[in-house]
């Protein structure tokens, strides 16, 4: 894009591109540090439940922080909750520079609890944003701009696996997180300068009894979306790096680009998710599209466990198998997205948001838990069959949903 063509641009657009690159930055060094952690903790010794452990904090204050994160971006503007969200992340990362003795399971899961406040905080500014920016009745552009957003956060949180793993080997797990404090300094100095107006600020102040949705639609889909992203992090998120460290003893370089991979191309599907689901018909998606997504979700975890249950050709079992259930994966994921979006209130919409997230760090939370306890105790097959379970029941809460398409644009 031009220097020309940014200056003809509004100054809504500005904000958003803005708040969206601070977004991109935030994501690039979260996905490294959430790789550096599971890797150099794996390295000293630490078992899966302890590593699951590292993150509950996490999840629980991603949880908090979506339920209030919505309430204080209608009162207060969502720039604000950007650079705030900035910030913390900073501080929690400045925790984590202390000597290896202070880094015990209490120490960093405090500062995994900044890191998830900040991260939700940036998540919800985020998306909440494109409901301001595209007219009422456009609900193709809608359903496109949130795969594109959410897509290309993905991606670079995939990156940002690989860069971790790469700082990990390179410079070690203290230089690793000093280098992306500074990248966020200076993100968070130009958001400072130039995130000027109050986007996403509601007409109405609303009380603080406001932060529950009342909308039969969200509630469903929020259930939805917590059982849908608890069946992905329970053996994702802890159980699988861990599997293929010491089962196929793959070093950092290995582990951490293979997953990083998986993040990418699941990113990368997520952006054109619309093509999959029929908007060269002018179509968008509806409460049956999503479940019938999940559903085709449901069968690929328990054919994985399948394979790793008779011995099929495992590595190659996993690897395939996480491949499509990636693809399917970020479909249900971007049809979930573009759901909020549209369902949610455009007075006020980070109130439904963050009601929404609330659920996705829910799902996250319960996921995470498992997925070291579950691992350490039972194995990935466990975990897989945990996984089925938790999509077949987004599957049937999701064909609740209403199903009457909007019209397009």
């Amino acid at each position: 894009m031009s220097f020309l063509s940014l200056k003809t641009l509004t100054p809504q657009i500005k904000q958003y591109l803005m708040i969206t690159g601070n977004y991109w930055a935030f994501t690039l060094t979260d996905g490294a540090l959430r790789m550096l952690v599971v890797l150099y903790f794996h390295q000293l010794g630490y078992s899966p439940l302890k590593i699951a452990m590292l993150f509950l904090f996490y999840e629980i204050f991603g949880v908090i922080t979506n339920l209030v994160g919505g309430w204080l971006g209608a009162r207060f503007g969502l720039n604000k909750t950007m650079n705030i969200g900035l910030a913390m992340q900073i501080v929690a990362l400045g925790m984590l520079t202390a000597s290896p003795e202070m880094l015990t399971v209490v120490y960093v899961m405090m500062a995994q609890a900044l890191s998830g406040i900040a991260k939700d905080l940036n998540k919800m500014s985020a998306k909440s944003s494109i409901k301001l920016l595209v007219p009422e009745n456009a609900e193709n552009k809608l359903y496109q701009w949130v795969a594109i957003l959410t897509g290309s956060k993905n991606t670079l949180k995939g990156v940002g696996f690989f860069l971790g793993g790469i700082l990990l080997t390179l410079i070690g797990f203290n230089g690793a997180i000093i280098v992306m404090a500074l990248l966020l300094i200076v993100v968070w100095i130009f958001s400072l300068l130039y995130l000027k107006e109050d986007l996403g600020k509601a007409k109405n102040k609303p009380k603080f009894t406001k932060i529950f949705s009342k909308s039969d639609a969200i509630n469903r889909l929020s259930a939805a979306r917590m059982f849908l992203f608890g069946a992905r992090d329970v053996w994702f998120v802890v159980a699988l790096p861990v599997y293929l460290a010491a089962t196929f003893q793959w070093d950092h370089w290995w582990v951490s680009g293979f997953m990083a991979s998986w993040v990418i191309g699941y990113g990368i599907v997520q952006s054109f998710a619309p093509y999959f689901t029929g908007k060269k018909q002018g179509k968008v998606p509806t409460g049956k599209s999503a479940c019938l997504w999940a559903v085709m979700l449901s069968l690929l975890p328990i054919a994985i466990a399948c394979s790793l249950y008779f011995d099929f050709y495992i590595q190659y079992s996993i690897i395939i198998g996480l491949l499509i259930f990636g693809i399917v994966f970020a479909i249900n994921s971007s049809l979930h997205s573009y759901l909020i979006v549209s369902y949610a209130n455009k007075d006020a919409v980070s109130l439904d948001v963050g009601f929404y997230y609330m659920a996705n760090a829910m799902g996250r939370l319960m996921g995470t838990v498992l997925s070291g306890w579950m691992y350490q105790e039972q194995g990935l097959i466990a975990c897989l069959v945990i996984s089925t379970l938790f999509v077949s029941i987004a599957a049937l809460i999701s064909s609740k949903l209403p199903n009457k398409n909007e019209p397009t644009s």
